[in-house]
């Protein structure tokens, strides 16, 4: 076969390929899709609904189907209970389902306020809107969100009430004088915020039992040191109630004195607490509530009442008679938890002024108190209008939604947008910071149901911002029963002779009753007589074992896959036990019904897997299979077993295209060559086309099928042709008119190219010996002066020599 015949059967494959890419891809979109209705459907089918209410609170993509026919023989009444596409896909008609839906109605919108300082139209407090909207209802379905907007506004020139708490033990006694005068230089200040300013005081000092003050009667008049005039010690005294009256305040505050007290800590807790419930007393209005609590110690809590046998805890009401708190030494302090419960409750903002020593302490406290603040107050209180204005200004400048208690099973999630495209959600979704007076910010919020409350009753819930005595009233009903369920008829006859009632497709049996029809009372449900309806025909096994009688009935049971199901009168029937292809049960191309498979169309087979679809079997000439087999299941069978490939394309054994044709081309084109006799009785079956050069001939790219050929001719001459099938059969052929033939050889240049290399070769055969005759010389005489250097003579006496003297030792003589 030659290149140009792989090209194009390769083309084909290419096609049959995208072919076959898409077709899996298309199987996997719906395997991915079935997976997700599948598992949303599953968790309807687990929760086992035995009424519409139920499903319904199984999760906001379950629907019942009232469709008096819809389950199948053997099916529970929990079948009805499905994902909504799933009940769709078994035959359930949209009209027949029950799915109702959470909602959101606004009972209450009026706009926020615009109103600029100074302005000529005086409002009252309630009549200035910060928060929109007002009341609205929200119908909740378990599982299913309700989201809407709420807008919060800062009012201009909104009206505030301040509150003075004052520590009067002997160490604030310098800060007394300063504050003797705060009334009309804080009212001027106040004036440039807000045209509706009221201030009020108070002071306290500690519990009036021994340890915290000492009881002598001496003490008790004056518990101060030496010559210093001071009042009696008391807990807490409302000095002066919220006034617009600035001369008041420094009237009445002049004429406070110092108190004393023994220990360290104060109790200015008992004096926030009452400060903070009693209302009436105080004077506080539905405005912004700011209570300045200044000192320069600490702060007794609940438990230290121990220290003076106080154990009741502090009950959190007021206790105020001619404005003194009469019950110190009967209630312990409060705890901090109860302070700021009761501060939220009354929309109160607290300012700490303390001074250096107290910082780190209050603002630990700060830290628990939500909407507070703390200031640095100068050792003789000083600064302190500066300190208010400033911890204002930061106060009001952040907003911050709560929300009251919540039902058991409801939720609640804020979404910020806050001012420069600032976002935020979970814990930081309830505030915005930096917010000027007039800016407006938005949050979103969700409330979802997890379960319905048990006795079905509606709650309401409000949300508020802190500080602010505007709020949200949300009232809660919950979507936990089916329209049809109110439709439904009592002691239906439908329902065996009345024992149940006909609702949302089926019955819900009276108590003792039993069955799909409540035909059976719970007596009769062992019963063996029972149990042989329950058999097929000739077998012993219940219900097929794959479920209970009851009542005479097969109830099926369920597997741990849901989506896996039995059905059949005697649960003989399941959708998965269905033949399987490439791992999926029907070849993912059909239905699995009582354990056949029900082939999709263009699909047939045991498991749908013999495709009807002739397109894998299609050639690129248009033919099924080149015209050579037969498509079967979308595959060629070759009847030809010489041809084999996607489309009997190839053949192992059969001369390629170019073989087969070029004696013809040769003949037809040149006149020569095997047929050249015969030529126009054998080669006449093509159309033929003379061409220039190569670059005349078709190229690939056009749609009838093309081969290349290059072959050699009997003068070996290569000659250049490409033969193509149309749509209709007829053959063509396009030669290049002149042939490449070999030019003969070059006699010169060979012999002096010889000539040339034999004499190069000696010259260089004559160098190599001569190379290797000089290293071998070398060679020699190395070894020949090495030699010469290892030589060794003996020149002090000749080895034949002889001396003419001759020696003879006595033996005897011993030198005497």
């Amino acid at each position: 076969m030659t290149t140009m015949e792989s090209r194009v059967l390769s083309l084909s494959d290419l096609e049959l390929a995208n072919l076959k890419l898409l077709t899996w891809a298309g199987c996997l979109y719906c395997l991915i899709w079935s997976a997700f209705a599948q598992q949303g459907g599953s968790d309807c089918i687990k929760a086992n609904a035995k009424s519409c209410g139920e499903c319904i609170q199984a999760g906001p993509n379950c629907g019942w189907c009232k469709k008096t026919d819809f389950l199948q023989e053997g099916e529970p009444t929990s079948a009805r209970c499905d994902d909504l596409a799933a009940l769709k896909s078994k035959g359930c008609p949209t009209e027949d389902i029950e799915n109702p839906r959470g909602s959101k109605q606004v009972l209450e919108d009026r706009e926020v306020t615009n109103r600029k300082i100074g302005a000529a139209e005086k409002l009252k407090p309630e009549a200035i809107t910060q928060i929109q909207p007002q009341k609205l209802v929200l119908k909740l379905r378990v599982g299913e969100p309700q989201t809407f907007s709420l807008k919060f506004k800062r009012a201009e020139d909104y009206p505030i009430d301040l509150y003075y708490l004052m520590d009067l033990s002997y160490s604030m006694k310098d800060d007394l004088e300063n504050v003797k005068s705060l009334g009309t230089a804080l009212m001027f200040e106040m004036e440039k915020i807000t045209s509706d300013f009221r201030i009020g005081f108070g002071s306290f000092v500690e519990k009036t039992v021994m340890p915290y003050i000492s009881t002598t009667p001496a003490k008790l008049r004056n518990p101060c040191t030496g010559d210093q005039n001071c009042t009696s010690p008391f807990s807490y005294k409302n000095v002066l109630s919220l006034t617009s009256e600035g001369n008041k305040f420094n009237e009445l505050v002049g004429k406070q004195h110092i108190s004393g007290n023994l220990d360290s800590p104060e109790g200015g807790f008992d004096a926030i607490m009452q400060v903070a419930v009693c209302g009436e007393q105080i004077g506080w209005r539905n405005v912004t509530r700011l209570l300045v609590f200044s000192t320069d110690a600490g702060f007794h809590f609940a438990g230290d009442g121990k220290l003076g046998g106080i154990v009741l805890p502090n009950d959190g009401k007021c206790h105020l008679e001619n404005n003194m708190y009469t019950m110190s030494h009967y209630y312990d302090y409060p705890s901090i938890a109860h302070l700021v419960q009761k501060l939220s409750e009354n929309n109160i903002q607290t300012i700490f002024a303390v001074t250096e020593e107290f910082q780190a302490v209050y603002k630990e406290l700060k830290n628990l108190i939500p909407k507070s603040a703390v200031g640095t107050l100068s050792s003789n209180s000083s600064n302190v209008i500066q300190l208010i204005i400033d911890a204002y200004n930061s106060l009001s400048s952040e907003v911050i939604l709560e929300n009251s208690k919540l039902p058991k099973g409801v939720t609640i999630s804020y979404k910020s947008y806050c001012k420069n495209g600032v976002n935020d959600t979970q814990e930081d979704g309830r505030k915005c910071s930096n917010i000027s007076i007039g800016d407006e910010v938005k949050f979103e919020i969700s409330v979802t149901a997890n379960e319905c409350p048990k006795k079905g009753q509606n709650e309401t819930i409000k949300i508020k911002p802190l500080g602010f005595t505007e709020e949200v009233e949300i009232n809660l009903q919950f979507v936990c029963e089916c329209q049809c369920q109110s439709e439904g008829e009592a002691n239906s006859p439908a329902c065996h002779e009345g024992n149940g009632t006909f609702e949302c497709g089926a019955c819900r049996c009276n108590e003792g009753r039993i069955g799909r029809l409540c035909e059976c009372s719970t007596d009769e449900v062992n019963s063996e007589d029972m149990d042989a309806y329950c058999r097929r025909e000739n077998s012993t096994e219940i219900c097929s074992n794959n479920g209970e009688c009851i009542c005479g009935q097969c109830v099926c049971k369920k597997r741990e896959n849901t989506n896996e199901v039995y059905s059949g009168k005697y649960c003989e029937c399941d959708n998965f036990n269905c033949d399987r292809s490439n791992g999926l049960i029907c070849g993912g191309n059909g239905i699995c019904k009582c354990r056949v498979c029900e082939c999709y169309p263009n699909f047939t087979g045991s498991a749908c897997d013999c495709s009807l679809d002739t397109l894998p079997c299609m050639a690129s000439n248009g033919q099924i299979c080149n015209g050579r087999g037969t498509c079967e299941c979308g595959t060629c069978n070759c009847t030809d077993p010489k041809f084999q490939g996607p489309t009997c394309e190839m053949c192992q054994t059969c001369l390629g295209v170019c073989a087969e044709h070029k004696d013809c081309v040769q003949c037809r084109a040149f006149n020569k060559g095997e047929k050249k006799e015969t030529c126009s009785q054998e080669c006449m079956y093509f159309n033929m086309t003379r061409v220039e050069s190569r670059d005349k001939l078709p190229q690939p790219g056009q749609p009838d099928p093309l081969s290349h050929c290059k072959e050699k001719d009997v003068d070996d001459c290569w000659f250049y042709f490409t033969y193509s099938v149309n749509s209709n059969g007829e053959a063509n052929v396009h030669v290049v008119e002149t042939p490449e033939c070999p030019s003969g050889p070059d006699i010169i240049p060979i012999v002096a190219g010889v000539v040339a290399g034999i004499v190069l070769i000696g010259l260089a055969l004559l160098l190599i010996w001569k190379l290797l005759m000089i290293i071998h010389d070398r060679r020699e005489f190395a070894k020949f002066e090495k030699e010469k250097m290892n030589a060794k003579w003996d020149t002090g006496e000749n080895p034949i020599y002889k001396s003419a003297v001759t020696t003879v030792v006595n033996p005897k003589y011993e030198g005497k």
